[in-house]
């Protein structure tokens, strides 16, 4: 069976090279060998003519009745003169020739020419390198401090200064510019290098500029082959001696990686199948050993309570979820579970964790599925979803159903749950992964703890627990679970990942946000704990009553103390939960969190 496989793979492998071979004779029927333009000399490949295929070349060249011009990215440019032999071009753009004949700044705003293509590169001679600089408060000293150590000319316009340094325009540009600097090059005369003032930028500059076009055909236009392209971009010589002998090469080299990559294809599958077989007997015997955590249905059942996975809710890195409805007529959320890493510990967590709770905050896992790699875990269904996707929309506090009343409930049947987890259960559950996303709303938006693939389980109330691997979601993660520097891993490690979404609630977003108007704003709790250290208005684009500010203020003194770098300094779910039920006057502002984005 291999053998055949292996001779199959060698007979493909020169499928590709007889269906180019098919289509070199095509290409050479159609394409010219060279063609003109008024006043011009002849152009060859890379240059092709508008009024042919463009399959015969990278670069449009448009001939008009005194000349030509050629297309470059989407910018189209005036042909000054042509080279007999090499694929160079002399351009000429009288836009910029009058910005320069003016000197008008916007001549130095943008590169000559845009970016070429992916299909070939392009190299200007001469021009000259300027560095356009925005005028911004916290750089300008360093600007003025990095160009003037090194004689750099000042050119100002507008809204940024220009530095140049004439005698060293083709060098290399520096590793170390300031941030608030990009490159700018611009044609220059070759005259005008030596001859030109120094001081004023604009007569330096020309408005003709000579380019040289490096495709992979060079080399076989050096040896006065003839070349051409199919689809655009694949480039071949005239030999078609030299191109048979190529492509039997490549096909021979083509085969026997594709032999030796199917050696290792069986290889592998051989290792994933005797693993996936040790993986399977470890989760058979979990369920085995706890038969009764919940119902096992199979994956037939499964389809037909999602009536074949019509109906998809949503879509992560475990896997997908499924609306469903089983016999009894109640609904159900479906969560197919990719494949398990370990030896399906996610799974077991789920069904060890969830299979061993029952609390009014804490989903309910009415049964699962498991048949060698096809695992699924079925949840009551919560028809309002997660958290996630009210808090990070703008408008959601103006809605009869969310306010912050409402968020407060929230934010208290979260800490419950947790509550729960930690202490109310008689195996201490640790969830490592509190987030927006893993909250879900029933149809009174009363939150329920969901997915518990990372979760550790502990039938001792331990204080601290061993951690091989960090786990949870970036933002969320307590600092010790990176390292080990900052204190032990606990419970608390769940206390600061429900501080940090505490705060997203309140404010609406992401705690980390680059697209904000402001940079003290970027990280929102070191913005916001400003606010209440000093007692200023919050700011929360959201009018809000005495109550509601106060309710508000609240919830922000409490996440800031679960957030603390130091887990012993951070209270336990149960303080965090009196801390929001009590008084605002009782409560003392934390000290601040000295990590700016964990």
């Amino acid at each position: 069976m291999i053998r055949v496989f292996f001779l199959a793979s060698l007979v493909l492998s020169f499928v590709p090279y007889i269906h180019s071979a098919t289509e070199l004779n095509t290409s050479l029927s159609i394409c010219p060998e060279s063609f003109s333009c008024p006043n011009l000399a002849s152009f060859t490949y890379p240059f092709y003519n508008n009024a042919t295929d463009m399959q015969c070349g990278l670069i449009k060249v448009i001939c008009t009745l005194n000349g030509g011009s050629i297309q470059l990215g989407r910018n189209s440019y005036d042909i000054y003169s042509k080279y007999v032999s090499d694929p160079m071009v002399s351009i000429r753009n009288l836009t910029f020739e009058k910005l320069v004949n003016d000197s008008n700044c916007e001549a130095l705003m943008d590169n000559f020419i845009s970016p070429s293509p992916h299909l070939y590169s392009i190299s200007i001679v001469p021009f000259i390198t300027l560095y356009k600089c925005a005028k911004l408060p916290n750089y300008v000293a360093e600007m003025e401090a990095y160009f003037d150590q090194s004689n750099y000319n000042k050119k100002r316009c507008g809204d940024y200064n220009f530095y140049y340094n004439h005698s060293i325009s083709d060098r290399a540009v520096p590793s170390d510019l300031p941030p608030a600097c990009q490159v700018i090059q611009l044609p220059v005369n070759v005259g005008e290098r030596s001859n030109g003032n120094e001081t004023n930028i604009f007569s330096l500059l020309s408005s003709v500029v000579s380019i040289y076009f490096v495709t992979p055909c060079n080399k076989c236009q050096k040896e006065e082959g003839r070349c051409y392209t199919l689809n655009g971009h694949f480039q071949y010589c005239k030999n078609e001696t030299s191109v048979r002998k190529r492509k039997l090469i490549l096909a021979i080299c083509v085969g026997s990686v594709t032999m030796l990559v199917g050696i290792i294809f069986c290889f592998i599958r051989k290792l994933r199948w005797r693993k996936k077989t040790n993986k399977d007997v470890n989760v058979e015997k979990f369920l085995e050993d706890h038969q009764f955590l919940a119902k096992r249905y199979t994956y037939l059942q499964v389809k037909k309570m999602t009536n074949l996975f019509e109906l998809k809710l949503g879509q992560g890195g475990f896997g997908s979820v499924y609306k469903g409805t089983l016999s009894n007529g109640s609904l159900v959320a479906v969560k197919i579970l990719s494949e398990s890493k370990g030896n399906g510990e996610d799974f077991i967590n789920e069904v060890a964790s969830v299979g061993r709770t029952s609390h009014v905050n804490v989903v309910s896992l009415v049964g699962f599925c498991f048949e060698g790699h096809k695992k699924a875990l079925i949840y009551e269904f919560m028809p309002n979803g997660s958290l996630e996707k009210f808090i990070y929309n703008p408008g959601f506090l103006s809605s009869s159903q969310l306010g912050w009343e409402k968020l407060r409930e929230i934010a208290i049947g979260i800490a419950r749950g947790l509550e729960y987890l930690h202490s109310g259960c008689n195996t201490q559950i640790l969830h490592f992964d509190i987030k927006p996303h893993n909250i879900l709303l029933d149809k009174d938006f009363s939150p329920k703890i969901s997915d518990f693939g990372l979760a550790k389980l502990s039938l001792e109330r331990r204080s601290m627990m061993s951690m091989s691997l960090m786990r949870g979601t970036p933002g969320y993660i307590a600092p010790e679970l990176f390292s080990r520097s900052f204190g032990q891993v606990s419970h608390k490690s769940d206390v600061y990942s429900y501080g940090m979404m505490i705060l997203e609630m309140v404010g609406g977003r992401k705690n980390v946000e680059v697209g904000v108007d402001h940079t003290s704003e970027i990280y929102f709790p070191h913005w916001i704990y400003k606010k209440v250290k000093f007692n200023e208005e919050l700011g929360l684009h959201t009018s809000m009553s005495d109550e509601e500010k106060e309710m508000v203020r609240k919830m922000i003194i409490v996440g800031l103390w679960c957030i603390q770098t130091n887990p012993l300094n951070r209270p336990t779910i149960t303080k965090a939960l009196e801390m929001l039920e009590a008084d605002l006057e009782s409560l003392e502002i934390p000290p601040k969190p000295y990590l700016s984005s964990p």
